[in-house]
């Protein structure tokens, strides 16, 4: 029997200290698939509780199928998107004095060291991809976000997604398909010229 099945045996039967172990291995992973699906530290970290919480109350349903993570990685997923469905949209539009709309402040603090001006580019970038990443569809960001952030197989992604390895492929391309188009600028200078 393997460890991570005997492990899933002891917190079937009640062991709450099999329970922290697994929360221990797969903290980090299920928190840096919730920041990178989230955009933010704060969403982040009430994802990745909710998955754990979710974890608990349905290890019981946990037949070994699939691997632990990609077991999480769904959770993660599942979490995320209902909770993306929760939430209201909110559209706050800021304008100076004339009426004119201004751009939002950036809040995020810079990382000391390195050139300033680098700094602040490299910040821009990081925006504009999260903006472009903010307009994907729930499953196409997580489809996005597991295969080229963290270089997941799609056999992986379809498992942690639930859906069928076509679907993965199909979501896949049309995230790129968007990304392309909201980052259009950047071709150029990036080197992000579309494929013959």
């Amino acid at each position: 029997m393997s460890d991570e099945r005997a492990l899933v045996q002891r917190i079937q039967q009640g062991d709450g200290g099999a329970f922290r172990e697994l929360v221990e291995a797969h903290k980090r992973t299920v928190y840096y698939l919730a920041i990178d699906l989230c955009g933010n530290h704060f969403d982040a970290e009430d994802l990745s509780q909710e998955v754990f919480i979710r974890a608990y109350r349905g290890i019981g349903r946990f037949r070994g199928g699939a691997k632990l993570s990609s077991w999480l990685h769904r959770i993660t997923v599942n979490a995320y998107i209902d909770g993306q469905r929760k939430k209201s949209p909110k559209v706050v539009s800021l304008t100076d004095e004339d009426g004119e709309e201004c751009d939002p402040v950036d809040t995020e603090p810079l990382r000391v060291g390195g050139d300033p001006e680098q700094k602040v580019s490299s910040a821009r970038i990081a925006e504009h991809i999260e903006r472009a990443l903010e307009a994907l569809s729930e499953m196409e960001r997580a489809a996005f976000v597991m295969r080229h952030y963290y270089d997941m197989p799609i056999r992986d992604i379809s498992d942690a997604l639930g859906v069928a390895e076509g679907t993965v492929k199909s979501l896949l391309f049309r995230s790129i398909r968007k990304l392309r188009g909201r980052l259009s600028f950047y071709r150029g200078e990036l080197g992000l010229e579309d494929p013959v």
